[in-house]
């Protein structure tokens, strides 16, 4: 998917930005930049699309996203209604590969950094008590003074470099440049499937909203995606599945039409495929 160009502001004296931010919702467009985020949610919760990957996201998550891959997190509709008082917080640093000197990553030394900085190139999730340590050092760093925040990145940084705990979250590399028109075209087409994912939705009807012909649509969605968009809408199918089946209030069956399923069948043969195992067992181990 073309994701759009995003400068990412950092104040003249500063190396690289830190920021704690609360607000009604994320709703961000897909977007890439040269700086890897390390980006901690806080409260909220939501699908995010990181490369070619379709999962969700809640209050607690901490992702390391390599430079140039494009990204986005988009909450839930409920934080869109005009009466919600449901808001979001998160922490975000960003920061360039050479923000500490252009020779910090041929240093004997660091060569442990450059090693995770390739593997950020995919993406990160961080677990366990090594997301337990970032998160508290990402707060830290908010507060910190210039110099207290360069060695807590330093800290960050040796950390993530030894820990076992990262789960690669992309199946492989994905950068895309893009022009203004394609970014707001994908960025239309991924708002009407969020919103429009529990229903039957044709590929008339979204190749529409792309302003495009049906077998341009498919070809063009399939380019920039490297997937169909019936693979595209059942991954975002199963990701609202999935936090319905943790939330462990309602049956299987239910979550299969309230997905936009139209037959049990059918949504056991997808989950399998995409998760790799059935929803009982995915709530399974969850609740374990």
């Amino acid at each position: 998917m073309k994701a759009h160009f995003h400068k990412v502001p950092v104040n003249a004296q500063d190396s690289f930005s830190v920021r704690h931010d609360r607000k009604p919702n994320f709703g961000n467009i897909w977007h890439y930049h040269p700086e890897l985020e390390l980006h901690y949610v806080i409260q909220g919760e939501g699908v995010r699309f990181i490369g070619d990957n379709v999962s969700n996201f809640s209050a607690g998550e901490i992702l390391l996203v390599g430079e140039n891959l494009p990204h986005t997190w988009r909450c839930n509709d409920a934080y869109f209604q005009d009466n919600s008082r449901l808001e979001v917080e998160a922490i975000l640093m960003q920061f360039r590969p050479d923000c500490l000197g252009r020779d910090f990553l041929n240093l004997a030394e660091t060569q442990p950094i450059r090693r995770l900085y390739e593997r950020a190139s995919q993406g990160l999730l961080i677990k366990g008590e090594t997301g337990e340590k970032i998160a508290s050092l990402l707060y830290s760093v908010v507060e910190a003074r210039p110099l207290q925040r360069l060695i807590i990145l330093l800290s960050i940084l040796e950390i993530l470099s030894q820990s076992d705990e990262l789960e690669t979250i992309t199946s492989e590399h994905a950068f895309y440049q893009s022009n203004e028109l394609e970014t707001v075209r994908l960025n239309k087409v991924c708002t009407y499937t969020l919103s429009n994912y529990a229903k039957e939705i044709t590929l008339e009807e979204v190749a529409s909203i792309a302003s495009l012909s049906v077998t341009s649509f498919c070809r063009y969605f399939k380019m920039m995606t490297h997937k169909t968009y019936h693979e595209f809408l059942t991954e975002v199918r199963i990701s609202h599945a999935c936090r319905a089946l943790v939330e462990n209030k309602l049956s299987a069956e239910v979550i299969c039409f309230d997905s936009g399923f139209n037959n049990l069948s059918n949504f056991y043969r997808h989950f399998k495929r995409v998760k790799g195992v059935t929803p009982l067992e995915y709530k399974r181990n969850y609740l374990q």
